[in-house]
């Protein structure tokens, strides 16, 4: 991936405009992560007018969209939901049909929802607005719990901050885990939110600050080797195995299991890009056990081997060749 189009119009939301700026459009050169040709769009250029009363002057039309390897849709206001302009669901037929990749942030996933080409497929979108999405286009598989969702080259994803899980979601895929992981470092955001977390959890600000299972998913991080299970985690929260469950869940949007098995992917990641371990060490160092355990984990969150993972973005002989 090398171009990136993000796509603007009147009554842009600035918050996720600036998202796509930021995860994309930055010169993060001096981190030896590649540039991106970012370019702002817009169907009418000129003058386009933010939600917030402020505006922006965009001086390209949509051409740049047809050739762009990613394609990134900003929201669309509410009142134009019913009539998106043509040439925003020209530019999404397009990219789907040549293969680009397709973010939305959002309610810009209306626009692909107008265009199509979410027929059979499975989306999100703010929850606030799933009832509506769903009842526009009852052929797209909404999930309205999720942070984001890739089915194929098309990303959608929630409301707000959501995008920023989206987009380092798909600059994983592109630069690794490594590179990733210095992006999110400078946007100062968590490097690895799921798209299976839910939008909203059930308490997003503990009680007290003891009350928070932080502390223990910490030591859980830094223990990934050992063989960790609902009874071990929660004896060490002090609580019973079904009390831990349940709290554990409630505040990180995912059942303990799920959430050790994606921090254990993420550590063979680094390892892979990082390491000359074999798959077996790799394995033990993650606490998977074996090789074939390993490489199931990583196709069923990655969809490919640790050996492409590897051969795709192994740091060694950068840093090799940094350190001549």
């Amino acid at each position: 991936m090398k171009t990136v189009a993000c796509v603007v119009q009147d009554g842009f939301a600035p918050f996720e405009f600036g998202l796509a700026c930021e995860a994309f459009g930055l010169d993060r050169s001096n981190d030896g992560v590649p540039n991106f040709d970012f370019r702002v769009i817009a169907p009418h250029p000129g003058v386009v007018q933010s939600k917030l009363g402020f505006s922006i002057n965009v001086e390209h039309d949509l051409s740049f969209a047809y050739e762009a390897d990613l394609v990134v849709l900003c929201p669309v206001p509410r009142e134009y939901w019913p009539n998106i302009d043509p040439l925003l669901l020209d530019v999404a037929r397009d990219a789907v049909a040549r293969g680009a990749w397709l973010l939305t942030i959002c309610s810009a996933s209306f626009i692909l929802g107008a265009a199509g080409v979410l027929d059979g497929r499975r989306a999100t979108t703010h929850w606030m607005y799933s009832d509506i999405m769903a009842e526009m286009y009852p052929q797209i598989d909404i999930d309205p719990d999720v942070l984001f969702v890739q089915d194929g080259r098309i990303i959608t994803s929630a409301g707000t901050a959501a995008g920023i899980d989206a987009c380092l979601h798909l600059l994983r895929q592109e630069l690794g885990a490594e590179l990733t992981n210095r992006i999110a470092r400078r946007m100062v955001v968590p490097p690895q939110r799921d798209g299976g977390q839910a939008q909203f959890i059930d308490r997003p600000i503990p009680v007290v600050p003891s009350d928070s299972l932080a502390a223990v998913a910490d030591w859980a991080v830094e223990h990934l080797r050992d063989d960790l299970g609902v009874d071990q985690l929660a004896a060490r929260a002090l609580m019973s195995p079904r009390t831990f469950a349940r709290r554990f869940k409630a505040e990180y949007g995912a059942t303990p299991a799920a959430w050790l098995a994606r921090q254990r992917v993420l550590h063979a990641q680094r390892l892979l890009e990082r390491s000359e371990l074999s798959l077996e060490q790799i394995a033990d160092e993650c606490g998977f056990g074996s090789a074939a355990v390993l490489r199931q984990n990583f196709s069923r969150v990655l969809g490919t081997t640790p050996t492409a993972y590897r051969a795709r973005f192994s740091c060694i002989d950068d840093e090799e060749t940094t350190a001549a």
